[in-house]
C-alpha cells in the first residue's frame, strides 16, 4: 500500500495562527527552518545561551533572540534544533523546567526520543518535522519556491492537535510543496542513521576515496583521479535524482552501462551487504547510540583524529586547487556559513 503524501491542500498554516514558535539553535536546519516560517508569516523567535555568537547572526535577520530558558517560556511550539549529543544537558537545564500543558516540542530526527536521552513529560505533544536534506538546501530551495520533501511523526499528542501543527509547519517551511509523508520516530532515526552510514555519507565518501587511490597508486594523475571519482559523481547522482537508477543507465554511454551492471555487483557485493546488514542491527539495538554518546562525553578524541585524517588526504588538496578553477563552485563553500548552537 502506497503511503499517503501530504500536499499544501492538506495543511494549515491557520493553526499557527496566534502561536509563537520558539527555534532553539540557529545552524543548519534551525536557521532554514526558522527564515521560512518567518517568510510564511509565523511569529518566530530564537532561543540561544547567552554568549552564543549565532544571536548577531540571528538578529541580522531580524528575530528577537531569547536566552533559551525564557524562549521556551514564551513559545507554544519549541523546535530543538541542536546537535543530538547536546540535546540532553540543553533539555534538563532550560527546556523541562519551563515545559508547561499545551506546548509543543518539535525536533527534526528523532534520535533524542528514540534512544531516550530524555525523558519528556506525557503532557506535552511530540512531534517531529524532517526535511530530507541539509538545512541551506530546505532554505534555498523555499526560497526559489520549491520545497525539499519531508516527513513528519506524531509521538504524543495529548493536546490532539500534534498531526495538524506538524502538517503546518512542515507546510511553512516549503515540505508540503514537494510532499510529505507520516512515519514514527523509530523508522525515522533507524534509516536516517542507516542511510547516513552506509550510503549517503559514509559509503560514498569511502567509495570515492578508495577509487582515487587505486588511480594514483596506479600512476594516474591525481587530477584525472579526482575528475573521475568524484567531480562526476554529481553528474551521475542528478541523473539518478531526476530519472531513477534504469533513467541513468538509458542516458549513459552503453559501455559505461556494460561497465555498471557487469562490474559494480563484483565491487558492491554481498559481502557490503552484510557489512550493511551489521551496521543496521547496531543501530536497531542502541549500540551506535551509545558509542556515540560517550564518544562524546569524553571529548571526541576519535572523531575528532578521524575527521583530522579525512580532511588532510590528498584528495582535498588536489579538490581544492581544481575548484577554485571554477568560480561558479568556489562561492558554494559551506562550511562555517552558518552560524550553529554553541
Amino acid at each position: 500500500m502506497a503511503a499517503k503524501i501530504y500536499r499544501d491542500k492538506d495543511a494549515d498554516l491557520g493553526v499557527l495562527k496566534g502561536k509563537t514558535c520558539a527555534v532553539i539553535g540557529f545552524g543548519s536546519q534551525g536557521h532554514a527552518h526558522a527564515l521560512n516560517l518567518k517568510d510564511s508569516g509565523v511569529r518566530v523567535i530564537i532561543g540561544l545561551y547567552a554568549r552564543s555568537k549565532s544571536r548577531a547572526v540571528a538578529e541580522e535577520y531580524g528575530f528577537e533572540v531569547m536566552n533559551t530558558a525564557d524562549a521556551v517560556k514564551a513559545a507554544d511550539v519549541i523546535f530543538i534544533a541542536t546537535p543530538d549529543t547536546k540535546i540532553p544537558a540543553i533539555y534538563t537545564k532550560d527546556i523541562e523546567p519551563n515545559l508547561e500543558k499545551g506546548k509543543t516540542l518539535l525536533f527534526s530526527h528523532g534520535f533524542a526520543i528514540h534512544f531516550n536521552t530524555i525523558e519528556v513529560p506525557d503532557f506535552v505533544n511530540v512531534i517531529m518535522v524532517a526535511p530530507k536534506g541539509p538545512g541551506h538546501i530546505v532554505r534555498r530551495q523555499f526560497v526559489e519556491g520549491k520545497g525539499v520533501p519531508s516527513l513528519i511523526a506524531v509521538h504524543q499528542n495529548p493536546g490532539r492537535d500534534a498531526k495538524k501543527i506538524a502538517l503546518a509547519w512542515a507546510k511553512g517551511i516549503g515540505g508540503t510543496r514537494a510532499g510529505v509523508f507520516q512515519t514514527d520516530f523509530k523508522e525515522e532515526t533507524e534509516t536516517d542513521l542507516f542511510g547516513e552510514q552506509t550510503v549517503l555519507c559514509g559509503g560514498v565518501s569511502q567509495l570515492i576515496t578508495a577509487g582515487y587511490e587505486v588511480l594514483v597508486e596506479a600512476g594516474y594523475q591525481p587530477e584525472m583521479a579526482y575528475f573521475e571519482c568524484l567531480h562526476e559523481l554529481k553528474l551521475t547522482v542528478d541523473l539518478i535524482n531526476e530519472s531513477g537508477i534504469s533513467g541513468m543507465r538509458f542516458s549513459i554511454s552503453e559501455t559505461a552501462e556494460w561497465g555498471d551492471v557487469k562490474t559494480g555487483p563484483t565491487i558492491i557485493d554481498g559481502s557490503v551487504k552484510k557489512k550493511m546488514e551489521r551496521a543496521l542491527k547496531n543501530i536497531q539495538s542502541g549500540k551506535f547510540a551509545k558509542e556515540w554518546i560517550k564518544e562524546n562525553e569524553e571529548g571526541q578524541p576519535t572523531f575528532k583524529a578521524l575527521r583530522k585524517e579525512g580532511s588532510t588526504h590528498e584528495i582535498e588538496k588536489v579538490g581544492k586547487r581544481l575548484r577554485g578553477m571554477m568560480p561558479w563552485l568556489a562561492k558554494k563553500d559551506i562550511r562555517g556559513a552558518q552560524a550553529s548552537y554553541h
